[in-house]
């Protein structure tokens, strides 16, 4: 079968607030510069194709995030963004920042200016790409779901464009009557925005040479439940961020609860990947952090109507790759757009969205893709005020690394020296895998218990799974690739204890007796509970594990999410 070959003059890969506000934005230039063409003497653009490539079955399905919004961004972007239907959930209308303990907790008698969330907007990020894509569409944007980029097209260093899955390959391989291979989507510049760990990125890392000279980014897993409790005791416009307790003060994180109406909260919890302990699990904090009596009593009559996962890039401004390469570009969480000291990147996405269409704009006027030109893209962020306010926090995740209680000091000593530590500047960063020890030496006396769900206010990751709205077509090649699964049965049982069994949010792996040898196991891989998360590819400590892109369309559906 011939491979189709798609021909754009520009596209966005992946369609989140990053790749949308660019193609909206970049639409919005062209259309102005054409329309002054005549009375300014300048050339007009000719018509162009401009292309989102989405891999979810529609926009917004694999949105996910907290998340409270700072809205300077897509004001920007659409001063009349509000008049125009942007989905909304509510203002904040309070904010609060509480310490806990295990029975106890302590509110903090002030609210850190990085935490402040006053004039911020508490969203669904699902339903604000939703809301972008018809933006986008109403500008002539093309919008192609269930289109995963799974391969970058190089040519002598320069990004040509990606390819896209194939469908209708089973699970052995082999082609069923369905087959269709994937299209070869070319274009003048492809900006990735495939969110964190993209697929396409990070084969160009070690391609392109994107991260040489960089710190290695590090990562932490959200996972978050929208709630459904008796109207009144949900709280609409409240924030609540937790420091300490469910997690040791050596593992970076905290909780979250977003009030959306009088009877929804969204309750979350980001668990840094970058801890030592092997049997770390962000979906088990989540639902211990549910225990504890201050959040219990918000939950009460409640149940969980919703559920997702995602790995958070929290390296900050040092730990972004190179940003442009010949055809190429790279925004939102792909580039490492996110204040892990505000706990917010929305805003930053659309921002850095917009700076990459003013970049192609540019490129377009002088017919010009190259690396020479387009390096004015990292020019841009670096002089805008989401390069201000990523420096201003670029020690903030690095502080960190000798627990809680000295960080908070550290940073609270950063928030008001413009993002200085007083350790320094440019601290040494780790990848997450990195700083994970062996089972014995953070365990010496086995494994802890898990905690046991009681289907009531705590759930097991199966329950949640469901929750999500997850499918993927079962007779379908695993798009999960382990590189060699011995490992798995013999050295990780022995050093590290299988903690992709603990740290994946889904209950993708699982180690199985292996029929084939009394007393041994085998890796089990339930691919199709997948919520595309990221957190295997990252948290692995023998990184054999690689998250691939599965056939177009399958995937978590989040609502509301």
């Amino acid at each position: 079968m011939e491979r189709e070959v798609l021909e754009f003059d520009v596209q966005f890969v992946g369609g989140g607030p990053a790749g949308l506000a660019g193609a909206i934005h970049l639409a919005d230039l062209i259309a102005k510069h054409n329309a002054n063409a005549a009375s300014t003497g300048a050339t007009p653009l000719p018509e162009l194709t401009i292309a989102v490539l989405e891999k979810a079955a529609e926009v917004g399905a694999h949105g996910f995030s907290g998340a409270v919004m700072d809205p300077r961004a897509i004001r920007e972007l659409m001063p009349d963004y509000v008049a125009k239907g942007c989905p909304i959930e509510s203002e904040v209308t309070h904010d609060d920042v509480v310490v806990l303990f295990e029975k106890s907790s302590f509110r903090l008698p002030f609210v850190p200016p990085a935490l402040d969330n006053h004039g911020n907007v508490i969203v669904s990020l699902g339903e604000l790409s939703k809301w972008l894509a018809t933006q986008a569409e109403e500008r002539g944007v093309l919008i192609a779901t269930e289109t995963p980029a799974q391969t970058p097209l190089l040519e002598d260093g320069k990004l040509l464009g990606v390819r896209t899955g194939d469908k209708g390959i089973d699970k052995h391989g082999n082609r069923k009557g369905t087959y269709q291979p994937g299209a070869d989507c070319l274009a003048k510049v492809t900006v990735l925005c495939e969110g964190p760990r993209g697929t396409v990125a990070k084969q160009l890392e070690s391609a392109l040479g994107l991260t040489a000279g960089k710190q290695p980014q590090v990562y932490a897993t959200g996972v978050k439940e929208l709630w459904e409790v008796p109207a009144g005791r949900a709280q609409k416009g409240r924030v609540i961020h937790t420091l300490n307790w469910p997690l040791p003060s050596s593992t970076f994180g905290g909780g979250f609860v977003y009030g959306l109406s009088d009877s929804l909260w969204y309750v979350g919890f980001a668990t840094g990947l970058d801890t030592a302990d092997p049997t770390n699990d962000p979906h088990g904090n989540l639902q211990r952090f549910k225990t504890h009596p201050m959040i219990a009593a918000l939950l009460e009559g409640g149940k969980p109507i919703a559920y997702g996962a995602k790995a958070i890039p929290e390296g900050g401004w040092y730990s972004m790759p190179k940003l442009y390469a010949d055809g190429l570009l790279l925004a939102g969480d792909t580039g490492g757009f996110l204040n892990g000291g505000r706990l917010k990147g929305i805003h930053l996405a659309i921002k850095s969205g917009m700076l990459a269409a003013e970049q192609v704009f540019e490129s377009l006027l002088a017919n010009d893709f190259t690396a020479a030109k387009l390096a004015g893209y990292e020019t841009r962020v670096a002089q805008s005020w989401a390069g201000a306010e990523l420096k201003g926090m670029r020690n903030f995740h690095q502080a960190f690394d000798g627990g809680l209680w000295t960080a908070l000091p550290r940073t609270g000593f950063q928030m008001y020296m413009g993002g200085l530590d007083p350790l320094g500047d440019g601290l040494k960063g780790h990848s997450s895998h990195e700083r994970m020890k062996p089972l014995r030496a953070v365990h010496p006396n086995g494994k802890p218990a898990p905690l046991k769900a009681d289907g009531v206010l705590t759930f097991d990751k199966l329950a949640d799974v469901y929750l999500s709205g997850t499918m993927h077509d079962e007779d379908q090649p695993s798009h999960l690739q382990v590189a060699d699964t011995s490992v798995c049965a013999t050295k990780c049982r022995e050093e590290y204890g299988n903690p992709c069994q603990h740290f994946c949010p889904a209950n993708v792996y699982e180690m199985v007796p292996d029929p084939e040898r009394e007393g041994a196991l085998k890796l089990q891989i339930n691919a199709s509970n997948c919520v595309h998360c990221k957190t295997c590819d990252i948290a692995d400590p023998y990184q054999i594990i690689t998250w691939t892109t599965p056939e177009g369309g399958g995937g978590p559906s989040y609502k509301r999410l």
